[in-house]
């Protein structure tokens, strides 16, 4: 049974900075390109960046492009996504997505919300 557990959400200043993790368990980790999503309230699912199976290749969301930085450790089974310099845009659940490069796969978290207010 393929897990997804996302961590290190909550509440931040604007400019602020988070990181966030996704913990896998249940697949071939490394044999996966890994995403980050996110939903805000009222709006569609959106994808916000991609990495390869490899880790060589990312790819980002425009809105997001310079602030946000995926990357993953295949040893520990991790995706990471470091938020820096938070808008409260940016607010919404944070989703891991496990499966395809830049298109959304067949395996998700459970989200983690970020808050970005002052």
């Amino acid at each position: 049974q393929v897990q997804l557990v996302e961590s290190g959400g909550g509440l931040v200043q604007p400019g602020g900075s988070l990181r966030l993790s996704c913990a896998a368990s249940g697949l071939t980790f490394s044999r996966y390109a890994m995403n980050w999503c996110r939903q805000a309230p009222g709006k569609a699912r959106e994808l916000v960046a991609s990495i390869t199976a490899g880790g060589d290749s990312t790819k980002y969301a425009d809105s997001v492009k310079g602030r946000f930085t995926i990357s993953r450790d295949n040893a520990k089974n991790t995706v990471y996504l470091q938020m820096n310099t938070l808008k409260p845009d940016d607010t919404a659940v944070y989703y891991c997505n496990a499966g395809r490069y830049w298109a959304q796969g067949d395996y998700w978290g459970q989200g983690t919300q970020v808050t970005v207010s002052s």
